[in-house]
């Protein structure tokens, strides 16, 4: 964990001890500001700070870095997403001073979707470096104000470092270590990919605080409601990654007709329930994906609601 004074709300609250609550909000796929300042408007006052996406699942959307702003804009605190996949090593150390100069304080440091994924999958991709290579750059040009090359930073840009962990991926006995690379390049808070299968979750965090990397970092596990059967069957068969569990599909199946929904959310209240009661989660990561009208509510069935001042 950093040891400079904290600059953004996500790293008093976690720092201070509170339970985080993080949003996200996926930026238009056009120029439409007033579309992105609705579903900030959903989030204001749920959360410590929303994650900006930087064109998820390989689809182009508005850049992360202006979608950032306006909900910064807007009195959220925004967490700057940044992909490998679209950028080389001079265009990732100039948007983050770039980010930085405009008072953005969090970020966080991925690899990026395939473009074969997206609409348009014939593009060319960079990864000129990988997201552990991204979070030991950041953290240089933090701690020690140098660029890739060595050279000095006039005013270093002073990010709370964030990167993501998918605790279900293959190979399912390496996903721990990996963790543990982004926690010893720099990473400061950690999110998980979306949880489902909560067994399987509990053994993948009994191996992370084995290895102590709770006290290295801060672990916010990651939350996104079912709203349907369909939603979660896809999932299950088409998202790379996923595990959901044929229990959870049996469990939405069984609603009452016109409650699947409800359900979903009652599940997600569960999760976060257990969350703030598991040993190394030190918040949670609500994804709603199109559904931030919903986050006010769930925030408040999961009693995370009134949100912590620092």
């Amino acid at each position: 964990m950093s040891d400079y004074k904290a600059g953004s709300n996500l790293e008093k609250v976690l720092k201070a001890g509170h339970f985080a609550f993080t949003g996200e909000c996926g930026p238009p796929q056009g120029a439409n500001i007033e579309k992105l300042k609705e579903k900030a408007s959903h989030l204001k006052g749920c959360v410590d700070a929303v994650n900006i996406t930087d064109n998820q699942t390989a689809v182009v959307r508005m850049s992360s870095w202006a979608a950032s702003l306006t909900v910064q804009q807007e009195g959220l605190e925004p967490n700057f997403q940044m992909v490998c996949r679209d950028r080389n090593r001079l265009a990732i150390q100039s948007d983050v001073l770039g980010v930085y100069s405009h008072g953005i304080r969090n970020m966080l440091c991925l690899s990026g979707d395939h473009q074969r994924f997206g609409n348009h999958p014939e593009a060319k991709n960079v990864f000129d470096i990988d997201s552990i290579q991204l979070i030991k750059t950041v953290k240089v040009m933090r701690d020690e104000g140098k660029f890739m090359n060595g050279q000095d930073i006039d005013v270093p840009p002073r990010l709370f470092i964030g990167a993501a962990s998918n605790p279900f991926a293959e190979p399912y006995d390496f996903r721990a270590y990996r963790l543990a690379k982004k926690v010893a390049a720099g990473a400061d808070f950690i999110q998980t990919q979306c949880i489902y299968n909560m067994e399987r979750f509990r053994e993948f965090m009994k191996r992370v605080v084995d290895m102590g990397l709770h006290e290295k970092c801060f672990i916010l596990a990651g939350v996104t409601p079912m709203k349907s059967v369909g939603m979660a069957q896809y999932m299950a068969k088409q998202v790379p990654g996923m595990d959901v569990p044929e229990s959870l599909i049996k469990r939405l199946r069984g609603a009452p007709k016109g409650k699947v929904a409800d359900e979903g959310i009652k599940f997600a209240v569960e999760q976060i329930q257990e969350f703030k009661e598991m040993k190394g989660i030190a918040g949670v990561h609500l994804m709603a994906i199109e559904w931030e009208h919903k986050v006010r509510e769930i925030a408040e069935l999961a009693g995370m609601l009134p949100r912590p001042t620092v």
